[in-house]
């Protein structure tokens, strides 16, 4: 009797210690996604709907590798790479500017693929303060207006 309640206690803690862990999971992202804090590698991404009227904007971490822009989906709230899935058309605020650009969104495969991922890459802990969410890349490329 004596090692089941063992068990059970056991249980309580590692379920208490999984349940605090997806709250400052959950906490992290919501502080973030409403700060939108930006620094000299930050771009700010205009997506639209599929009618390209709704337009929404998000801070994010600009990558330039080999003379290409990436970026990439590092955190859990990810509508914004959804939106730009559906609707490639984008436009693009580069660091340290206000004027909006074209560029059309594109998901990246392959040798570039591994190549991102080698070159786009983050520590440890921050992988375990967001989750460890799956990452996805698109490239930006630039579009006449």
């Amino acid at each position: 009797m004596r090692l089941k309640q063992i068990f059970r206690w056991t249980g309580y803690g590692v379920g208490g210690l999984f349940l605090f862990y997806l709250v400052s999971i959950v906490w992290f992202e919501a502080r973030l996604g409403m700060s939108q804090p930006r620094n000299s590698n930050s771009l700010i991404l205009a997506t639209f709907n599929s009618d390209s009227e709704e337009r929404r904007e998000r801070v994010l971490r600009l990558e330039e590798i080999d003379g290409e822009k990436y970026i990439a989906v590092n955190h859990w709230p990810r509508f914004w790479y959804l939106r730009a899935l559906s609707n490639p058309s984008v436009e693009i605020a580069l660091p340290g500017q206000d004027l909006f650009m074209p560029y059309t969104a594109v998901q990246i495969e392959g040798k570039e693929l591994d190549k991102v991922k080698e070159n786009y890459t983050f520590d440890l802990e921050f992988r375990f303060r967001t989750g460890f969410p799956p990452r996805r890349f698109l490239r930006l490329d630039p579009r006449k207006s």
